[in-house]
This record gives structure tokens, C-alpha cells and sequence, in this order.
């Protein structure tokens, strides 16, 4: 997987979710980056990583290609934070690894399996629909729906909404977009996350937008319900957080880790 590092001291692994890449959390790093080493992923498929096939556990096949990424950086500890899908894959790869995670931290934790898909991304999910109107949903999703859930139109969002694009442009770009949001149902692929959160003995903040459209307030909850050691923020935002507020996202993310430091 592409690996974007910034910055230095103490290391963060930063997840993004689908379909975005690792520029999700490029205003997090720029205000991050003095104190910690940020890492941030492009998962398969997405950013710059090319897309591999999918297999049935493939969550937990991400957790452990994130543990080789620790390794192979001589990382010892690491503090975690993960937003939409890339909170499910931060909460495997914190249950997996737990002595290797330091500090948790989930943004619109989209990690239950009554998780309901974006209503466009499910039609392109539908056998034979999905093929005849994935060129159709490709447009109206980056041309309309993704940069409305941006709420601010800032000059600097069109590069990063860009680079989201890239991997789903060009002729067949709307059947890949199609073949990533068709990697599992949610109701399968999240059955195990609830299990899983009354385990992590990890401190965690858990972020939610008080817009979000895309995963309920009541998800964050219900998480903040389950992992003992757990704190829910709110923040004035739609479901992209990192994007619409990272000056907020930044500021409790080192309030955070900075108290693992003084702990």
C-alpha cells in the first residue's frame, strides 16, 4: 500500500474509509506534523494503491498489511486513527494488535452491520443495474454528491476531491468504483465488529458530525457504549470531518495523544 509520511516524533497511522485516500487527512497532518510522525495509507483500490483482489476476511488481511507497515518502519507503537471504513479496519487492526496500538481514535465509525450504504452506492451494488448505471451513479456522485458532503468549497478541496477521483476516471473508471463498493455486503463483512469493541482496553475518542448523512450519531454512541475507556466529540460537520473541520479534528487529536504522554 502507498504510505504518505509527514512530519516527526511519536507515530500516527491514519486509515482513510471509501472511496477517498490518504489526502482525506492532508489539513489533519499540516497541523499535526510538528509534534508527531504522521503516516496515512491509500488503501487497494484507492489513492495511489492499486487495487488487489478481495477475499473473504479482507479486514482482517488489511489489519495484518498494516502490522507489516509497522514493522518494516521499525515501529514499536503507534497511535491509530481511522474514519468511515477505515474506523473498521483501525478497530481489527487494534483488536489483532492490541499491545501494538497506543491510542484509538474513530471518525464516523462505520463499523456495525446494520451500517445502510450510501442510497446511490446502492444501486451500483445491484447484479446487472449496477453495470448499466455505474456511469451514470460515477458522475452524479463526484460531480454533485461528493463535493456537497466537502460543505466548503476552499480552492485547496478541488485537488484533494481530484484525488479521489483519479483512481474511477477515465472509460472504465465507473466500473471500478463499482467493483471497490462491491467488496462485501456490510451486514457480513461488520458481523464481528461488535464483539470485538468490549475488548479494546485502548483509550479511544470517537468523532461524529452533528450533519453526518452518511453514518448515524447513533453508531458513535453505541461504540462510546461498548470500548470501556472511550469518549464521544461532537463536531459542527458533515460526515467528512477531517475535511470540513480539521482545525478541530487536530486540536483533540493532540489533546489526546499528548495525554498518553503525560500518563
Amino acid at each position: 500500500m502507498y504510505l504518505l509520511s509527514r512530519g516527526s516524533g511519536y507515530p500516527v497511522l491514519f486509515i482513510h474509509g471509501i472511496p477517498t485516500s490518504s489526502q482525506l487527512w492532508s489539513g489533519v497532518i499540516d497541523k499535526m506534523r510538528g509534534r508527531f510522525t504522521c503516516l496515512a495509507v491509500d488503501l487497494p483500490g484507492l489513492g495511489r494503491t492499486p487495487k488487489d483482489r478481495y477475499i473473504v476476511n479482507q479486514l482482517e488481511a488489511l489489519a495484518d498489511e498494516i502490522d507489516r507497515i509497522r514493522v518494516e518502519h521499525c515501529i514499536d507503537k503507534w497511535h491509530v486513527v481511522g474514519h468511515d471504513a477505515g474506523s473498521a479496519i483501525a478497530v481489527h487492526y487494534a483488536y489483532r494488535f492490541q499491545e501494538r496500538v497506543d491510542r484509538l481514535a474513530l471518525l464516523s465509525p462505520a463499523v456495525f452491520p446494520d451500517l445502510k450504504p450510501f442510497h446511490m452506492f446502492r444501486i451500483i451494488r445491484r447484479p446487472v443495474i449496477g453495470e448499466l448505471l455505474a456511469p451514470v451513479v460515477n458522475a452524479i456522485f463526484w460531480n454533485i454528491a461528493m463535493r456537497d458532503a466537502m460543505e466548503q468549497q476552499r480552492a485547496e478541496l478541488s485537488g484533494v476531491v481530484e484525488d479521489f477521483h483519479a483512481p474511477f476516471s477515465g472509460p472504465l473508471g465507473a466500473w471500478r468504483l463499482m467493483s471497490v463498493l462491491r467488496f462485501g455486503d456490510p451486514s457480513e463483512v461488520l458481523a464481528s465488529i461488535p464483539a470485538m469493541l468490549p475488548q479494546l482496553l485502548i483509550p479511544t475518542l470517537i468523532f461524529q458530525g452533528s450533519r453526518d448523512k452518511a453514518v448515524p450519531e447513533m453508531f458513535a454512541r453505541r461504540v462510546s457504549a461498548l470500548i470501556p475507556q472511550s469518549e464521544v466529540i461532537m463536531v459542527d460537520s458533515g460526515h467528512f470531518i477531517p475535511l470540513n473541520n480539521p482545525e478541530v479534528v487536530a486540536a483533540e487529536l493532540l489533546r489526546f495523544f499528548e495525554g498518553a504522554a503525560n500518563a
